[in-house]
């Protein structure tokens, strides 16, 4: 395969790159880290920031999730048609980032004491995915114009681990809740979520969900 995802043994920061992989019919071979490994030193003193993921497309070794993402984004056609759709896809993908790092902060650093009220705010948090999803032929398309991005497959992923989380979270959200069944449809994706690897993998390292 030509890609290569070194990472720890959850979905992660690596679930959107592997869906868009998945769905764009591409190979990729996963090096699975274990904790004790992670924890012996020499692997993350290798690592440019110090973390992982760490993703490889031939002698191409790149870091930081988002990167990867873009890298997938130019080299599979998945960045919009033209600067403009670029320029919102980029957009999109900045305001996934912020959710998820609330996300993320919940889970690893307070989520039983947390967790109430973050599923009370996820409605504002949510709303700009619905009002982009408005504004792009009724919500009936993509986030961005008529093709898929690598923006939806990281939204994708942001919104089905927020449906764990909090299952109802999508019910005031008719745009939303339609594109993630209709993103979910699509056959490889599909196959993909419907696999062992995704099924078994699980979302975060702690066991919170």
């Amino acid at each position: 395969p030509p890609y290569t995802i070194v990472y720890f043994p959850v979905q992660g920061r690596c679930e959107a790159m592997r869906m868009l992989l998945a769905d764009q019919d591409q190979s990729w071979k996963e090096e699975v880290v274990a904790m004790q490994t992670w924890l012996q030193g020499p692997l993350k003193a290798s690592c440019l920031y110090g973390q992982l993921p760490k993703f490889q497309d031939g002698d191409l070794t790149l870091y930081q999730s988002n990167a990867i993402l873009r890298h997938l984004g130019r080299t599979l056609g998945l960045y919009g048609k033209d600067q403009r759709e670029a320029a919102l896809v980029d957009m999109v993908n900045d305001g996934v980032e912020d959710l998820r790092c609330k996300y993320i902060s919940l889970i690893y650093t307070n989520y039983e004491a947390g967790k109430e009220d973050y599923v009370k705010a996820l409605p504002q948090h949510l709303k700009p995915f619905e009002t982009l999803l408005s504004q792009n032929k009724g919500g009936q398309a993509f986030i961005v114009g008529d093709q898929i991005s690598f923006a939806d497959y990281n939204l994708l992923d942001l919104l089905r681990i927020h449906q764990v989380l909090a299952p109802s979270c999508l019910d005031s959200f008719p745009l939303l809740s339609a594109y993630v069944a209709r993103l979910n449809s699509r056959p490889k994706l599909k196959a993909f979520l419907a696999s062992p690897e995704h099924v078994n993998r699980p979302i975060n390292g702690n066991g919170k969900q």
